[in-house]
């Protein structure tokens, strides 16, 4: 019998937290330099609006190999949504409450939201197939015998 670890899609999880740390990376690239000149919130919600498009990509190719759509592209702020509060209430709590660097603090606070993240995006770029059987998933390639064609 196969426990609930057994459902974890794994391969998706590592490739998530690949692009979690691009996304990051791209994210901090953009937040650095702005945080010279605007407040660190200022500069967090421009990095962060910066990065989504990226992101929406990368995740919907690589994570989970799925074809963009525009319903998926027009649904992906959702997942960023909630993110997105997941993040900026860590960062807030990180900064304001216990004191962390506001340089620093962004970046513990996007590990903090990963988990919550993966759900809302994994339910919103990769459906449940539907009652017909439908998906907009791509099709596996053939199986191939031994033998030649």
């Amino acid at each position: 019998m196969r426990g609930p670890a057994a459902a974890v899609p794994w391969g998706q999880v590592a490739r998530f937290t690949v692009v979690g740390g691009v996304n990051t990376v791209t994210f901090y690239a953009c937040y650095l330099p702005l945080h010279r000149l605007l407040p660190y919130f200022a500069a967090y919600t421009a990095g962060f609006a910066l990065s989504l498009v990226g992101s929406f990509f990368l995740n919907t190719y690589f994570t989970y190999r799925t074809r963009p759509t525009w319903k998926k592209f027009l649904l992906f702020p959702l997942t960023q949504v909630t993110n997105y509060a997941v993040q900026s209430a860590g960062l807030v709590t990180l900064v304001s409450w216990l004191g962390m660097n506001s340089v620093a603090a962004p970046l513990v606070a996007a590990l903090l939201a990963l988990p919550v993240t993966f759900v809302v995006s994994r339910r919103i770029l990769r459906p449940p197939r539907r009652p017909d059987g439908a998906s907009d998933q791509p099709e596996s390639p053939p199986a191939r015998s031994g033998r030649p064609a």
